[in-house]
């Protein structure tokens, strides 16, 4: 029986509503654009013309892979954030609405600057510090990232969004203390691995089975990445420069208190849509 692209998306998203997929009205649109190689607003014009057998076989593969936790950002190659389209491959955690908050945050402290230098430490994807760059003409950007394959990714995105003049890409350990030849930043932002060790296998399979380890293993507590970059890269700041993190469930607190030791004053913290204590920023105030 000849199915419609609109036939075929009702029946994977009555399939993704009815397994508690979030978003399913997404999921489904989305793999079926990427299976088909239409934009959104070609599904919606092609909405009610047949699709190909070749096309409804793989959209019913890709569902079935979702179905068993297999991410929707992973198995399409990309995903949105903060209104940029990034690549996305299974080296780098998914870009999430919660560090939308931290993204804009470090745009609001690098428009207080002239001619910010922003340093997305931690990088991943480089959404963060490609936001920054986006919404900041006049920042110059560097995203500090560890993994070979996550680097690539974050080039991948540099030349994606057309922001090559001015984001560079190197390659930093967050648990090392900067080279003196990085320079100082204006603002340091960094949405590190944060989830306690223990708790990593009680995460949702599609965490835990999919998104990488080293982006997601914080340590004993999930803080000895906050305690490692207070501690060694706060010389990497300028005189009032701004660090910001993004932080998990609980450890708000916990991690304004290592800010504090650390010689950073007006602490705070700002709550993510939901509510949750997400981000705890400060300034760089002299030496302690």
């Amino acid at each position: 029986m000849a199915t419609t692209y609109n036939d075929l998306y009702l029946d994977t998203r009555r399939r993704f509503k009815a397994a508690g997929v979030f978003d399913p009205t997404r999921a489904a649109r989305e793999l079926i654009c990427a299976a088909s190689g239409k934009t959104n607003a070609e599904f919606v014009r092609d909405s009610r013309l047949y699709i190909s057998s070749e096309v409804e076989r793989e959209v019913n593969e890709l569902a079935a892979r979702h179905l068993a936790g297999e991410p929707v950002a992973y198995l399409i190659g990309e995903w949105e954030f903060y209104g940029m389209p990034l690549d996305i491959s299974r080296a780098v955690l998914i870009p999430r609405p919660d560090t939308e908050v931290l993204a804009a945050h470090a745009i609001e402290a690098a428009q207080s600057c002239a001619e910010a230098r922003v340093l997305d430490l931690c990088a991943g994807s480089g959404c963060i510090g490609l936001a920054v760059a986006k919404h900041v003409p006049t920042a110059r950007v560097t995203l500090g990232e560890l993994d070979e394959e996550a680097i690539k990714i974050c080039r991948q995105n540099v030349r994606r969004n057309d922001l090559s003049g001015r984001v560079g890409v190197l390659r930093v350990d967050a648990r090392e203390k900067p080279s003196r030849q990085l320079g100082e930043f204006d603002v340091i932002a960094s949405n590190p691995p944060y989830i306690p060790t223990a708790d990593i296998e009680t995460l949702d399979t599609s965490v835990r089975d999919h998104e990488p380890r080293l982006a997601l293993d914080g340590g004993a507590d999930g803080l000895d990445f906050y305690r490692v970059i207070c501690e060694k890269w706060r010389d990497a700041l300028r005189p009032e420069g701004k660090l910001l993190f993004e932080v998990g469930i609980g450890q708000a607190d916990a991690v304004l208190r290592l800010m504090r030791a650390s010689g950073f004053g007006d602490v705070q913290i700002v709550k993510d849509l939901n509510d949750i204590p997400r981000v705890v920023f400060g300034t760089l105030w002299g030496q302690i």
